[in-house]
């Protein structure tokens, strides 16, 4: 492996592992690097191989759930198909360049909501779950990310942590499986793929049960606030150095940009660690 395939590597073990600790963020965390490195037309169907296998062992460690929130799932599921048929066309037949534009536009707002922890439920969450498939799907075939809208959609419902990731599981996996038979009948399953696939695969085999144990010992909160703020940061860079690279806006705007939102992240960070409670202190008796 060259130098940047081994950075890929060690980015993809990161994300791994916050996955296996959150049940999602493998794409959106790996995908701002690895953009850097592979196109998308390379990058997408690599990790879409590598989500298959992430994705089914999820199923299998939350089973226990699947029964309490499937009910809630076929009209989601619905809009997955011609969602992510018309997300793989877009990354099938546009510019490599300005979908790296996109991905990076529509990801940023998501993670800083994420990350800001906003809550607002759907109150006519069947209605609304069909289009928000359809969007959901387009934007993982197009991009290969769907954590972060998806987990800002589930949060906002009301799950309890373990049917969180369950519903993450059957539709990360329902999209996965799609769009890995959308780009196979596309023919994006090049040789190059297949390649930067099997420099991802050692990373998530080995950080996703990681990230599991982890999550026995760490406080989750605080955890996904700070893999929400690091990724943040990632992708305004990413954002900023592709502008910079197609010559669309000068450098210093650019980076100005990426400035903007990192005091954004620092205020959001700063709210949460200031705001969090504090533990009384017991006042030993004398």
């Amino acid at each position: 492996m060259n130098p940047g395939e081994v950075a890929i590597a060690g980015v993809a073990l990161v994300a791994a592992i916050v996955t296996g600790a959150l049940g999602y963020g493998f794409s959106s965390i790996t995908v701002p690097a690895a953009l850097l490195v592979y196109s998308g037309r390379v990058l997408n169907p690599a990790l879409v191989l590598v989500e298959v296998f992430i994705n089914g062992v999820a199923l299998w460690t939350n089973r226990r759930s699947l029964h309490a929130v499937w009910p809630r799932m076929p009209p989601l599921l619905a809009g997955v198909v011609p969602g992510v048929i018309a997300g793989s066309l877009l990354l099938a037949y546009t510019d490599s360049g300005r979908l790296k534009v996109l991905t990076f536009a529509v990801l940023l707002p998501l993670i800083l909501l994420q990350s800001a922890g906003v809550r607002r439920p759907i109150r006519r969450e069947r209605a609304a779950a069909v289009p928000a498939g359809v969007a959901l799907g387009a934007l993982y075939g197009a991009t290969t990310i769907s954590g972060p809208p998806l987990a800002l959609l589930f949060n906002n419902q009301g799950l309890t942590k373990d049917e969180f990731r369950a519903a993450l599981s059957i539709f990360r996996l329902a999209e996965s499986l799609c769009t890995l038979v959308a780009y196979f009948f596309l023919g994006l399953f090049t040789r190059s793929a297949l390649a930067a696939a099997a420099t991802l695969v050692p990373s998530a085999a080995i950080g996703v049960p990681l990230g599991y144990l982890a999550l026995r010992s760490i406080a989750p909160e605080p955890f996904r606030r700070t893999c929400m703020a690091t990724d943040a940061l990632l992708v305004a860079f990413a954002l900023a150095r592709t502008l910079v690279d197609l010559h669309l806006v000068p450098a210093w705007a650019a980076y100005a940009g990426f400035a903007a939102v990192a005091c954004v992240e620092a205020s959001i960070v700063a709210a949460f660690v200031l705001g969090r409670p504090r533990r009384p202190v017991v006042q030993e008796a004398r």
